[in-house]
């Protein structure tokens, strides 16, 4: 059976969904304002994965992934390129798009815009006003007290007073507690507005999740899930919104995947270690970054490096290496009693454990490699899809993904011929010069059978 590890319990729990043979998750996306970073990935990655294992496993999916498309943020961003903050939008959603087509995620069944969710976010505001959770101040904006909720910090775990005591929190004379958070915002001049019974103005962050996972797939559902920095305050707000709102559990399951440091240190801006998913695809394949992010469990943090994307590389390369050159039958489904298939669903049924699941497909690998069983490497294909892996040809793989500076196959094929045509002139020392020449280049030759195949090192 399925167990995951439910961050509101703290425990890891058997996954029984509320209605039988159906879940509905809904995920955290993306702030549009710039581009997605290596972070962004690890989240669309880890949840992609889970979202295949449900559907894998029988259940159908709704998938939801929202995007915030108005913040702060965007209309800064917007203003310092002197674009509408919707042309600043649109924009980065293709380039959103465009990311996540590179590292071969499904889309989510849904992909709801915060703009598309207004009258929603006002009607609720008004329920939370109704039922004494939120209040609207003098200046125009609408606040949630905290203090209202009694559940408020079950998610995180943290004590209102605690937080009180131990963090910086600006003063706002409009808040009946420091802690409140702002559900609607007055508008400024120039701003993006819309009308609602407080003035003009525009949703706070946290409300526009309570409302897009509620419109989508009902007022309690499944799962939810984002990065771990999500925890709080957003999730934590998201659960006072959503059950002070409508009196009753929101989520059942709250997944969030770890952190992504750099050369050991968190990603941040200000201290130059931040990578957008663009600068990683200039020099590593799409399927081999996504590698990278699957191949260690979706909870546990994740070292980024130049290095450990080339052992990722080395690592990928090894796996379609053996289903190089091997002739597969149409996939007739898997057969999860083979011993191989029963490891790696129960790995994948253990909190989607897809750490244990690839050491599956490098044991599966050795064998192929040794036998040259095509059933086996069926198995291994068929296996590997299910992490969204080792779906192309492997000669696409291994002689493409052309990085910034490498030799183009035309290229490598061209220096093959010339090598060839060196070797049957009995010319070792041109022969040999060309090899050389392409080693030097990050290319491996392979001969075998009179016959010449070459891949990326």
């Amino acid at each position: 059976m399925l167990s995951l590890y439910n961050t509101l319990t703290r425990q890891k729990e058997v996954f029984h969904p509320i209605e039988p043979g159906k879940v509905r998750m809904y995920v955290c996306g993306m702030t549009v304002y710039d581009l997605c970073h290596i972070g962004h990935a690890r989240m669309l990655a880890a949840f992609d994965v889970i979202y295949r294992w449900l559907e894998a496993s029988g259940y159908d999916v709704t998938y939801v992934r929202n995007i915030t498309d108005i913040d702060d943020k965007i209309i800064k961003r917007a203003a310092e390129r002197g674009i509408l903050p919707q042309a600043l939008v649109e924009g980065t959603i293709a380039d959103m798009h465009q990311d996540a087509a590179a590292l071969g995620l499904l889309p989510p069944t849904f992909e709801p815009r915060a703009t598309q969710h207004v009258a929603g976010m006002i009607a609720m505001i008004e329920q939370l006003i109704a039922n004494g959770k939120a209040y609207p101040a003098a200046n125009g904006d609408v606040y949630y007290a905290v203090r209202e909720f009694d559940g408020y910090g079950k998610l995180s775990g943290k004590k209102l007073d605690d937080m009180r005591a131990g963090e910086r929190i600006e003063v706002d004379p409009f808040k009946r507690d420091p802690m409140d958070f702002v559900l609607w915002k007055a508008a400024k001049p120039g701003e993006p507005s819309w009308t609602s019974p407080w003035g003009e103005g525009r949703p706070g962050w946290h409300i526009e999740c309570s409302v897009m996972s509620c419109f989508h797939l009902g007022e309690h559902f499944d799962i939810h899930g984002g990065g771990e920095d999500l925890q709080f305050p957003h999730h934590e707000n998201e659960i006072a919104q959503s059950e002070g709102a409508h009196g009753h559990q929101y989520v059942n399951y709250w997944l969030h995947n770890g952190f992504i440091n750099v050369d050991g240190t968190k990603m941040s801006k200000s201290l130059g270690n931040f990578f957008t998913i663009r600068d990683v695809l200039q020099h590593f394949d799409g399927e081999v970054v996504r590698f990278f992010i699957v191949r260690s469990h979706y909870r546990s943090p994740v070292n980024f490096t130049d290095g450990i994307l080339q052992d990722a590389r080395q690592g990928l390369t090894r796996l379609y290496t053996a289903l190089r050159d091997l002739d597969l039958p149409e996939s007739a489904g898997i057969d999860w009693s083979h011993p191989y298939a029963a490891r790696f669903k129960a790995a994948m049924d253990d909190d989607f454990n897809t750490s244990e699941a690839v050491a599956v497909l490098f044991e599966l690998a050795g064998e192929v490699n040794k036998s040259k069983d095509v059933a086996l490497a069926r198995l291994m294909k068929d296996l590997a899809g299910l992490l969204g892996l080792l779906q192309r040809e492997p000669a696409a793989f291994l002689q493409g993904g052309v990085a910034e500076g490498e030799i183009p196959a035309a290229e490598v094929e061209a220096l093959i011929v010339a090598r060839r045509e060196a070797r049957a002139a009995k010319n070792w020392a041109e022969s040999d010069r060309i090899r050389d020449e392409l080693t030097a280049k990050g290319i491996v030759l392979e001969d075998s059978a009179g016959t010449t195949t070459w891949r990326r090192a």
